[in-house]
């Protein structure tokens, strides 16, 4: 009777598991395309920003940053505790604003992995939150940044 319990408990665990977006079912949605009060750019735009002194944002965590980065770019993660949806819940995050230019109009140009990672797309939010005006989401991210053989270090 006992092994007829602990299959079913198995059995419920794993199905909830099957049904967790982005564990074993349906991955978590991609990012919009557009976000309000930010300019999307693609990577050679991104490339030209960062060329006439643009900064450059990896909001991947830290380990992601020491593998491979955009030549140039510093690193502040955003820390990503909320769901990947446009409707999520901010204050279950942590991003350090604190480690952006103090200049409200300076602009900055945030990325991470693209697709269904959130970062940056959060990051940019966050900035624009807090009175940044002058922001750009590298919505395509490293990959896009890699496919058009852009520096990487």
């Amino acid at each position: 009777m006992r092994d007829l319990v602990w299959q079913r408990m198995a059995f419920w665990a794993l199905l909830s598991l099957v049904f967790t977006p982005g564990v074993f079912g349906a991955p978590p949605p991609d990012t919009p395309p557009s976000l309000d009060k930010v300019t999307v750019v693609t990577a050679e735009e991104a490339w030209d920003l960062t060329r006439k002194g643009v900064i450059i944002v990896d909001a991947r965590v830290a380990h992601e940053y020491v593998e491979e980065r955009i030549k140039g770019a510093i690193s502040i993660p955003y820390k990503e505790k909320s769901e990947k949806r446009i409707d999520y819940d901010p204050s279950q995050d942590s991003f350090d604003l604190s480690q952006l230019p103090p200049e409200k109009s300076t602009p900055i140009i945030f990325y991470c992995n693209a697709g269904q990672c959130w970062k940056s797309y959060k990051a940019s939010r966050a900035a624009v939150k807090a009175g940044y005006t002058k922001i750009y989401w590298l919505r395509g991210g490293i990959p896009e940044w890699k496919e058009k053989k852009l520096p990487v270090e």
